[in-house]
């Protein structure tokens, strides 16, 4: 059975005892057996509404925050659009298509949001193969296709472990910051 909320949620500390997070007890004791209750108080004053954040700056690169399904979502996309894009510009160029695979690596290791750094170094592999189905050779067929997947993993395995070492470089400098300041912020004296 669902219970519904009676009262209105409060936004804020309770303004009757400085401090004090918990409610008020109910007043216990009373001389005919009643339970008081206490007066409800009435705010007065104003609503405090976070600040928006300011728009970026015409100029500055996008700073979007994916998770890790997204990241690999992303890079995955992106690697089989460019895998397209070099299948029909660059005569199926694994060179190209390798050289177009690091900055990939780069955005996804950036844009990453911090609970799911981790991910970013395992995705990226992903998408470099899922990026070679329209380049690789193929002489027909599923095995034939199969083959020239291998062939390609096998010549271009370089890009492949360039990308992905930096991702986890990325990741792992990012991942120092992140914890230097949590100890930096835990350092700090109470306010």
């Amino acid at each position: 059975m669902e219970r519904y909320r009676t009262r209105p949620a409060q936004y804020g500390p309770r303004r009757d005892r400085p401090g004090s997070s918990l409610p008020p007890q109910m007043g216990r004791g009373a001389a005919d057996g009643a339970v008081r209750r206490p007066k409800q108080q009435r705010r007065t004053g104003a609503v405090r509404r976070p600040v928006p954040e300011s728009a970026p700056a015409a100029g500055s690169m996008p700073n979007p925050r994916l998770t890790g399904l997204g990241s690999g979502l992303f890079c995955a996309v992106v690697m089989f659009l460019l895998g397209g894009v070099c299948a029909l510009l660059f005569g199926a160029s694994l060179t190209a298509y390798g050289v177009l695979f690091l900055p990939v690596c780069v955005l996804t290791a950036m844009w990453v949001r911090r609970g799911d750094l981790m991910t970013a170094p395992v995705v990226v592999p992903i998408a470099f193969v899922v990026g070679l189905l329209p380049v690789a050779d193929s002489d027909g067929g599923v095995a034939g296709r199969l083959m020239g997947l291998v062939t390609a993993l096998a010549t271009q395995a370089v890009w492949l472990y360039g990308g992905t070492l930096i991702a986890g470089l990325i990741v792992i400098a990012r991942r120092i910051r992140l914890v230097r300041l949590r100890r930096a912020a835990g350092a700090r004296p109470p306010v």
